[in-house]
């Protein structure tokens, strides 16, 4: 399938960051997009989860409950297809120990995003998880998992209280943007770069294909 086969298709994105919506939006220019985030604000949470294989399990977990609460809320709405899909951002404090790192804490925004700097991203590698879910007119479902390693560099240091003042690491996962001012502290990305920021645009087009196919057979 190329990507233009899509032209004129409506895909249901179930979600509400903007990211998501345009990085799917650059991947399928010609579709109707709507949007339908989940109504459920309370996500299955990462406490006490501390094995990679659980962390995995977990975030597979979520998308799929997106997807299921989306479908609930879609009735009689048609569609071609509805996509959900989450993000995290894992670091490993001790050997195959692994933390999962949400939003900074409005509370506490500027010292708790400044120790993670110091203490799990300047100088180390860390991961992007992302768990994308996919549904057809069908209602065959398509996921997959996709690993991205990201390397910040030690001299990175120097920016941290400059790079809090800008505000950007406020709402972002993890607290930094790559796509943003946070590219300033990367030395290296091994995997799919959209993925840190919210979709693998390459995996997320691979799903289409394989749900597509399905619904031709």
């Amino acid at each position: 399938m190329s990507i233009s086969d899509l032209a004129g298709k409506t895909i249901v994105l179930g979600s509400r960051s903007p990211r998501r919506r345009e990085l799917l939006e650059r991947l399928y220019p010609e579709a109707r997009i709507e949007i339908l985030p989940p109504d459920d604000p309370e996500e299955l949470s990462f406490d006490g989860i501390h094995s990679l294989e659980g962390i995995q399990q977990q975030i597979q977990r979520i998308s799929r409950l997106k997807n299921e609460n989306v479908v609930r809320q879609c009735k009689e709405q048609t569609y071609d297809y509805l996509l959900t899909a989450d993000t995290v951002i894992v670091v490993e404090p001790t050997e195959n120990h692994y933390l999962v790192l949400g939003q900074p804490p409005e509370t506490d925004y500027a010292s708790t995003t400044k120790f993670w700097f110091e203490n799990y991203y300047l100088g180390k590698s860390h991961l992007a998880i992302s768990a994308i879910c996919l549904r057809n007119r069908c209602q065959s479902l398509f996921e997959k998992l996709v690993f991205t390693t990201v390397e910040m560099n030690q001299s990175g240091s120097t920016l941290v209280d400059w790079y809090l003042q800008t505000d950007e690491p406020r709402g972002k996962a993890g607290g930094y943007a790559i796509q943003g001012l946070g590219s300033l502290f990367i030395s290296q990305v091994t995997g799919s770069l959209s993925n840190v920021v919210g979709l693998p645009l390459l995996e997320t087009q691979q799903l289409f294909d394989r749900a597509t196919d399905q619904t031709a057979g």
